[in-house]
């Protein structure tokens, strides 16, 4: 039910006016002038407004310039005796919804009420929408004050208006992510999709499927078509993570696909054109994984068109205080908790920290000691687990008995790379209590990384 002001100096009209809008489930209040008009409207609830065109004093029209300039934004339908095109196209562009002459028929009259209506709600709704995107857009927010990340946003400004394919470099945890929606946002393509593959962690069996789709029947389970990311990203931004992690025959064919801008799906023996800028993102050194074998050469130097470093939080520690009092804010609301405050004393001891998992590690730092704290005001004591890491970083490393090689402040038994590599990993899980997913962001590598380095050479290899 919709709250409809009807006005009309005609106590006729008004009375067909009514008994038509509550046939239809409406609720009618009556005016016979726009003074009255505009008192209704000061109470409150109105929907929508049907007016006469021609009254004596101030007309429809000027009436719907008062509406305008009092910033109501309701819908109105113009109603008038006068049949002309002047009429309806002067009333169409001050701004009515609609034109009805009478005498009207009812079936008119509630075609012409449901339509405003409708159009209403889809406006409301956009509105909303809006809003909710704006809202979105601003807590992915990139919060920095540092020079380092000044210079990082700068370089993002001017390559997101361009084609150019993006690198982003950085440790886990450093907000590459963030910065590829950055990218995004600031593009001509902010309004097309934003597409998210994380190469790490899907299956190596899926990832072609994942990347390209595929056709019905292509492989056991292959029940229907199934577009792939860079269908589902045409004309907007697909980030692929961590792409280090990519098979090279894989990589053989996206470095196709980046030329190229066409693919066929698993299966399928069709071309598809896409439009698709490409953002990359890797924590691990590409020059060194190019040197290794394991990441082909042509395809880093067709990714390497815009690269950009990210540096670890532990490099731009005046960001911390911005970064830890934004994650308070909105941990507070998020765990029913009043507004959280942090200290400075509690500031001063995030800033000592070095912060391995960087702004992630922060936001989980902060987001914890809401959780475990009994007050709204965080100081140094709400952040023990921090306070102990600091203390132990202070600690000077004591130099092993044996002449061994150390590394990181602990002994290798030789210079052997395969035997360091085991003990810088079996340090890593000591130091974070046997937590893969810890110790390889300590080792700045993935967890799939980590689990391949932990498995057996022979079941790795499936040698007898």
């Amino acid at each position: 039910m919709a709250h409809i002001l009807y006005v009309d100096d005609e106590p006729a009209v008004g009375l067909i006016l009514q008994d038509t809008l509550e046939h239809l489930g409406h609720s009618a209040i009556g005016a016979s002038n726009v003074p009255e008009a505009l008192a209704a409207l000061a109470r409150g609830g109105i929907d929508l407004i049907i007016s006469d065109y021609k009254m004596p004093g101030l007309s429809g029209l000027e009436f719907l310039e008062l509406l305008r300039e009092q910033g109501r934004d309701i819908p109105l339908i113009m109603l008038t005796g006068f049949a002309t095109i002047e009429h309806a196209v002067v009333a169409i562009k001050a701004g009515a919804a609609d034109y009805i002459t009478k005498p009207m028929q009812p079936e008119q009259l509630a075609h012409a009420v449901a339509t405003a209506l409708e159009l209403t709600r889809l406006k409301r709704e956009n509105d909303a929408l809006r809003l909710e995107v704006m809202h979105i857009r601003a807590e992915r927010q990139i919060l920095a004050k540092s020079a380092a990340m000044e210079r990082v946003m700068q370089t993002v400004s001017a390559a997101a208006p361009t084609r150019a394919t993006v690198l982003l470099l950085g440790e886990s945890g450093t907000g590459k992510e963030l910065l590829a929606r950055a990218l995004h946002d600031q593009s001509d393509r902010r309004d097309q999709p934003f597409v998210h593959i994380n190469c790490a962690a899907i299956p190596d069996g899926l990832v072609e499927s994942a990347l390209f789709g595929h056709e019905k029947g292509a492989f056991t389970g292959a029940i229907k078509r199934v577009e792939g990311a860079f269908e589902r990203a045409h004309g907007g931004t697909l980030l692929l993570d961590e792409i280090t992690e990519m098979r090279l025959d894989l990589q053989a064919r996206l470095l196709r696909v980046l030329q190229e801008q066409e693919f066929e799906r698993v299966g399928g023996t069709t071309q598809i054109k896409v439009d698709v800028r490409v953002v990359a993102t890797s924590n691990r050194d590409l020059d060194q994984a190019v040197e290794r074998g394991e990441f082909r050469r042509d395809l880093y130097y067709r990714l390497n068109v815009m690269p950009i470093q990210i540096p670890p939080l532990r490099d731009r520690i005046e960001d911390v205080p911005i970064l830890a009092h934004h994650f308070a804010r909105r941990a507070g609301p998020e765990l029913n908790r009043s507004a959280v405050t942090i200290s400075s004393d509690a500031i001063a001891l995030l800033q000592r920290y070095q912060w391995p998992g960087n702004v992630r590690e922060l936001q989980h730092a902060v987001e914890r000691a809401v959780i475990l704290s009994s007050t709204p005001a965080l100081t140094a004591a709400s952040f023990e687990h921090v306070r102990a890491a600091v203390a132990a970083q202070q600690v000077p490393a004591v130099a092993p008995a044996s002449s061994a090689p150390t590394v990181g402040g602990f002994g290798v038994p030789t210079l052997n790379l395969d035997d360091a590599e085991a003990a810088m990993i079996q340090e890593a899980l000591r130091a974070t209590g046997g937590n893969r997913t810890r110790a390889a962001e300590l080792l700045g590598i993935t967890d799939r990384t980590l689990r391949n380095k932990l498995t057996p050479k022979r079941k790795r290899t499936g040698k007898k």
